[in-house]
C-alpha cells in the first residue's frame, strides 16, 4: 500500500523513492534470455548452418508462432519493419491507393507504406485506448482507400469488430500491427487473428526479442504464399529453380536470429502474464490519486502492456504531464513524457515530401495535394501531451511495483491542487 502522507520531491531536494536500477529491456535484467537460447545458437554455430534455408530454427519459429495463434502461417522476415512491408505487399496494391494508418505509432509503421508508393491517410485515434477511433476513420475513407493498418498500441486492442466491419462495408483490407501486442486479446480474439494479415515484431524491447526480427502471420493461403516470396526476392521456391514471380527483397530471418527466436517464442505466454499482473497491481496503486488517469481497457480486452500508458489530468495538478514526468525521473522511477511526442507525420521528411529525389511522390500523384496537420488529429495531440509513459516488465517484483506507485503518489499528492 502507497503512503498517503506528502514528502518532499527530490527534483526539490528530498529523498528519492528509488535508488537502484529497474529491470529493463535494454539489458539481461528485464529479458529471459537464458540456457535455451544458447543451446540453440551452439546448435547452429555446430552446424555451420547459418541461412534460414539449410536450417531448421526460423521454421521451428514459424511453426510455433502460428500454432500460438491458431493460425494457418507464420513468415519470418528480418525486423518489424520488414514484415509491415510484407505484409502491405502482398496485397498487390496500385501506386497512389491510399492506407490508413494511425498518427501515433512508430515509423516502421508508416515508412512500408510509402515505400511501396502508398499514401498514408492518418486517422484520429480514441483519446482513452490511443489507437484508431473507427469513426474517424470511417470519415477518411474515399475512393482510393484500399487498406487499414491497425495499430495496438502499447499492447491495447483496437476495437477490431467495428474497423472489420468498416473494412467489409468498403471491401478494403485490415492490417494489424501487432509488434507491441503479443497476445492481447479482444473477446477472446488474439491480436493479429482477426484482420486479413498481421504483422509482429522481435525487436529488442519486445515481448518476444532476438534484438531485431518479425514475422508475417495470415490463414489466407494466397497471401502467405505472397508473404514467403516477397520476403525472398519474389522467389517461388516451391517451383524448383530459380524462378522470380514478384518483385520482392531480401528480407530473410538468419537461423542465429531464428535460434534466438525459437526459444523467446516458447516463453511469451509467461512473459505477458507476469507484465499483466504487474500492471493490474500498479492500476489498483495508483488509481484515485490526483492527476492520474490509469490506461483504459475496453471490456472484454486483455492488454498486454508493452508499457503503462497513464494519461495527466493537468486540472488536478499544479503540474503537467511534462513537469510530471521529470519530477518522478528525479524519484528514480523511469518515466517518460509523450511517447512520440508529436503526430508521427510532423517530422521533417513527411512534412517537406523527401522521399524519392525532388518528385514528392506518392503524394504528388494523380493531382492530389494532401496535408497533414495537427489540428485534423486533435486527440492525438490532446492524448500526447497528457501521455506518461511507464515500464512493465516480466521481471518487475511485487516491491519494483510498489516503488513506482510511490513515486508516482509522490508527485501527485506534492502537485495537487487540493492541498
Amino acid at each position: 500500500m502507497i503512503s498517503k502522507q506528502k514528502t518532499p520531491l527530490a527534483i526539490d531536494g528530498g529523498e528519492p523513492v528509488r535508488k537502484r536500477p529497474f529491470p529493463t529491456i535494454n539489458d539481461a535484467s528485464g529479458r529471459t534470455l537464458g540456457s535455451e537460447e544458447l543451446d540453440n545458437l551452439r546448435q547452429v554455430i555446430d552446424s555451420g548452418k547459418l541461412f534460414r534455408f539449410a536450417g531448421n530454427f526460423v521454421s521451428e519459429f514459424e511453426r510455433d508462432l502460428a500454432s500460438l495463434l491458431n493460425m494457418k502461417h507464420a513468415v519470418a522476415v528480418s525486423s518489424g519493419t520488414a514484415a509491415i512491408h510484407t505484409a502491405l505487399a502482398t496485397l498487390n496494391l496500385n501506386p497512389g491507393d491510399e492506407v490508413i494508418v494511425p498518427p501515433i505509432t512508430d515509423m516502421g509503421t508508416i515508412a512500408p507504406v510509402l515505400a511501396l508508393n502508398l499514401v498514408p491517410v492518418f486517422a484520429d485515434v480514441d483519446e482513452r485506448t490511443l489507437t484508431l477511433d473507427p469513426e474517424s476513420v470511417t470519415e477518411r475513407i474515399t475512393e482510393r482507400t484500399r487498406a487499414i493498418v491497425a495499430v495496438h498500441l502499447a499492447g491495447n486492442m483496437c476495437d477490431m469488430d467495428v474497423l472489420k466491419s468498416v473494412a467489409g462495408a468498403h471491401s478494403i483490407r485490415l492490417v494489424e500491427d501487432c509488434a507491441q501486442a503479443y497476445l492481447s486479446a479482444d473477446n477472446g480474439r488474439l491480436s493479429g487473428t482477426i484482420g486479413d494479415i498481421a504483422a509482429f515484431s522481435l525487436q529488442q524491447s519486445k515481448h518476444v526479442t532476438a534484438g531485431d526480427g518479425g514475422a508475417v502471420v495470415t490463414s489466407d493461403d494466397d497471401l502467405a504464399r505472397r508473404a514467403a516470396m516477397f520476403m525472398d526476392k519474389g522467389w517461388d521456391r516451391a517451383r524448383g529453380g530459380r524462378h522470380y514471380i514478384l518483385l520482392g527483397l531480401n528480407y530473410r530471418m538468419n537461423e542465429l536470429t531464428g535460434a534466438v527466436a525459437a526459444a523467446q517464442i516458447k516463453k511469451v505466454e509467461g512473459v505477458v502474464q507476469s507484465r499483466r499482473e504487474s500492471a493490474t497491481a500498479l492500476s489498483a496503486a495508483i488509481r484515485d490519486l490526483p492527476g492520474v488517469v490509469v490506461p483504459y481497457v475496453r471490456p472484454g480486452v486483455q492488454h498486454s502492456w508493452w508499457f503503462y500508458p497513464m494519461l495527466w489530468d493537468q486540472a488536478q495538478s499544479r503540474f503537467n504531464a511534462q513537469e510530471a514526468a521529470a519530477a518522478m525521473q528525479a524519484e528514480g522511477i523511469p518515466a517518460s513524457y509523450g511517447y512520440i511526442g508529436k503526430p508521427i507525420f510532423d517530422n521533417p521528411f513527411m512534412q517537406e515530401r523527401k522521399t524519392y529525389g525532388d518528385s514528392t511522390y506518392p503524394w504528388g500523384s494523380d493531382g492530389r495535394d494532401i496535408i497533414y496537420r495537427n489540428e485534423d488529429v486533435p486527440r492525438t495531440c490532446r492524448a500526447l501531451e497528457r501521455l506518461i509513459v511507464l515500464p512493465i516488465n516480466e521481471n518487475f517484483t511485487a516491491q519494483d511495483v510498489a516503488d513506482m506507485a510511490e513515486g508516482v503518489r509522490k508527485v501527485a499528492l506534492t502537485g495537487s491542487l487540493d492541498s
